[in-house]
C-alpha cells in the first residue's frame, strides 16, 4: 500500500524533520556546545558532541518525518564521507538555507529559480573563500587538529602522525586500553596471509638480510625450489617466499622443516586482490631487486628486514626508491594511535574525537581560514542582494558564527567588534581573548568550510523543489496488526 503526501502536509512534515535534525546537532557547535547522550541497541548510551554521529541516531516515529531525516542527513554525511568534519556547520547552513528558501516560495518565488540561482552562485561563493585562505603551516597543522579534536593532547598527536607519514590513511585509530598509545611502524606495511604454525613458540618472526623469492602462482613441488634451498643452507640466510598459494603438501613439508630442523624459510601467501595485488607484487620485486616467476638462485632478492606477525609484515630496505612516489609514500611507515580512558563510554566519544581531528588535518593540504564561521561571515558582507540565492545566502552563512557565540552563551557584540577590525581578529572562546590568525588556534580548513557550504545548498535545493513524497504504508500496517494481535 502506497501512500502520496503533499502540499502543506509534506510542508509541514518536511519542516518538523529539517527542524528535529538541525535544532538537535546545532547545540553541539564550537568549543562551548553541548553534549548529547545517545542510547543504542549495540552497546551501552553514550556522550558525543560529533555531529554526524548524533545526526545519524535521530529519528521519528511518524514515518513521512522519518524519510524526510534520511534525506537531511546526507547532507552531515556527505561532508563526513568527504573530509570528516564540518557535519555540523553543515546542519546550520542547510537549517537556514532551507527556511529563507520556503520563505520566498511563499512570495511566489519558483523553487527550481531558486535551486538553480544557488548553484549557480556556489562558484563565487568559493572564489571568495580561496582568496581568504591562506597555506597552513606546521604550526597551523597542530591548530586544526586541536580544535577538531578538542584537545591539546590528540592536536599534539594527530599533527605529529600526519607530518611523519603525510596520509591520512596511514594512521590507523583503534580503541585501546586504559592509557592511549602511539606506536609508529617504519618501512613498507603489508597485510599477513601466513600459517599460524608459525608462530607457535614466537608472537613476531625478525629476520635480517633474507632473500627474497616471488611466485605468482600455486607452489605445489618442493622439488622445484630444491637449489634455492640448499643455497640457503650453504649461505645460512633465511629465505621468504612471496606466492598466490601453495598445496597442503607443500605447505606442511615446509612449516615442519622450519619447526623440526631450523629450515630458515618462511612462506607468505601475497595479499590483496585484482590491481591492488599486482600493485604489491609490483612493489615487492621493485624493493627486493628480483624478478617475479624466476625461480633461480641468481635471481633471489634481499632487503634489510623484515618483521612478520599473524596480521601484517613491516619490511625495510636501502634500496633508493625516491623515483617511485607510490613506494615513497607507502615506506614511510603507518602509525597506529590506540585509544584509551577509563570507561568504554569515554573510549568510544574520544576515539571520535581523534578520527576527527585526523580528517581535519587531512582536509587542511588545500589551505586554511579563519575559524569560528568568521570567513562565512565576512564573505556574507560582501554579498549583494542581487538575486534570490543571494538574499538566502546572505543571512545563512552569518548562522554559524552566530550559533557558536549563542551556544557558549555569549554577547552577540562579539560579532561587531570582529567586524569593526576588519575580520582580522577571532574570538577565541575558550581563554576569551580576541586574536590575530598569526596567533590564534581557531582557524577551519578550506576544504570543510567548502563542503558543508555545498552540501548543504545541495540537500535544502532538493527538499525546496520537493513537491509531493510517495511512502509505503506496508510497515505501518503490520505494526497496527501487531499491537491488535497483542491485545
Amino acid at each position: 500500500m502506497k501512500k502520496v503526501v503533499s502540499k502543506n502536509e509534506l510542508r509541514e512534515k518536511m519542516t518538523t524533520a529539517i527542524d528535529l535534525l538541525c535544532d538537535t546537532v546545532k547545540m553541539t557547535l564550537g568549543p562551548k556546545g553541548s553534549n548529547i547522550i545517545i542510547d543504542h541497541s549495540a552497546f551501552s548510551p553514550f556522550i558525543t558532541n560529533d555531529g554526524v554521529t548524533i545526526a545519524e541516531n535521530i529519528e521519528s516515529d511518524d514515518e513521512v518525518v522519518n524519510t524526510i531525516l534520511l534525506l537531511a542527513k546526507e547532507a552531515s554525511i556527505k561532508t563526513n564521507e568527504l573530509v570528516g568534519d564540518g557535519t555540523t556547520s553543515t546542519l546550520v547552513l542547510l537549517q537556514s538555507i532551507y527556511h529563507e528558501g520556503i520563505k520566498l516560495i511563499d512570495e511566489g518565488v519558483s523553487p527550481i529559480v531558486i535551486k538553480n540561482e544557488l548553484n549557480s552562485y556556489l562558484s563565487e561563493l568559493e572564489k571568495l573563500l580561496k582568496k581568504e585562505s591562506w597555506h597552513a603551516s606546521k604550526k597551523e597543522i597542530e591548530k586544526i587538529a586541536t580544535i577538531a579534536g578538542g584537545s591539546k593532547e590528540i592536536g599534539k598527536i594527530i599533527s605529529s602522525a600526519y607530518l611523519k607519514v603525510k596520509d591520512k590513511d596511514k594512521i590507523k585509530i583503534s580503541e585501546g586500553s586504559y592509557k592511549t598509545e602511539v606506536i609508529y611502524k617504519k618501512g613498507y606495511v603489508m597485510d599477513s596471509i601466513i600459517s599460524p604454525y608459525y608462530f607457535a613458540n614466537q608472537k613476531i618472526i625478525d629476520i635480517d638480510n633474507p632473500y627474497i623469492l616471488i611466485v605468482n602462482s600455486f607452489m605445489t613441488d618442493i622439488e622445484e625450489i630444491a637449489d634455492i634451498i640448499n643455497y640457503v643452507l650453504e649461505t645460512k640466510k633465511s629465505l621468504v617466499i612471496f606466492a598466490d598459494d601453495y598445496n597442503d603438501k607443500f605447505s606442511n613439508d615446509m612449516i615442519s622443516l622450519y619447526l623440526q630442523n631450523n629450515l630458515p624459510i618462511i612462506l607468505l601467501k601475497i595479499p590483496g586482490y585484482g590491481a591492488e595485488k599486482v600493485n604489491i607484487i609490483n612493489d615487492l620485486c621493485l624493493i627486493s631487486n628480483t624478478n617475479l616467476n624466476n625461480l633461480s638462485v641468481d635471481n633471489l632478492g634481499v632487503i634489510n628486514n623484515i618483521k612478520i606477525k599473524e596480521d601484517e609484515s613491516i619490511i625495510t630496505f636501502n634500496k633508493d626508491i625516491t623515483n617511485n612516489k607510490r613506494i615513497e609514500k607507502l615506506s614511510k611507515g603507518i602509525i597506529e594511535i590506540k585509544v584509551g580512558a577509563l570507561t568504554n563510554t569515554e573510549r568510544r566519544e574520544l576515539k571520535m574525537r581523534y578520527d576527527d581531528a585526523k580528517e581535519a588535518v587531512a582536509s587542511s593540504k588545500n589551505g586554511v581560514l579563519m575559524g569560528s564561521g568568521i570567513s562565512l561571515y565576512k564573505i556574507s558582507e560582501i554579498v549583494n542582494n542581487e538575486n534570490n540565492a543571494t538574499k538566502i545566502l546572505k543571512k545563512a552563512l552569518k548562522k554559524p558564527l552566530e550559533q557558536i557565540i549563542t551556544n557558549a552563551g555569549l554577547d552577540h557584540e562579539i560579532i561587531n567588534n570582529i567586524k569593526n577590525n576588519n575580520y582580522e581578529v577571532v574570538y577565541n572562546i575558550i581563554n576569551s581573548k580576541y586574536e590575530t590568525k598569526e596567533d590564534t588556534i581557531v582557524i577551519d580548513p578550506l576544504d570543510i568550510v567548502l563542503n558543508s557550504l555545498k552540501n548543504a545548498t545541495s540537500i535544502a535545493s532538493m527538499l525546496l523543489t520537493t513537491t509531493s513524497l510517495v511512502i509505503n504504508e506496508y510497515q505501518n500496517n503490520i505494526n497496527k496488526i501487531n499491537d491488535y494481535n497483542e491485545l
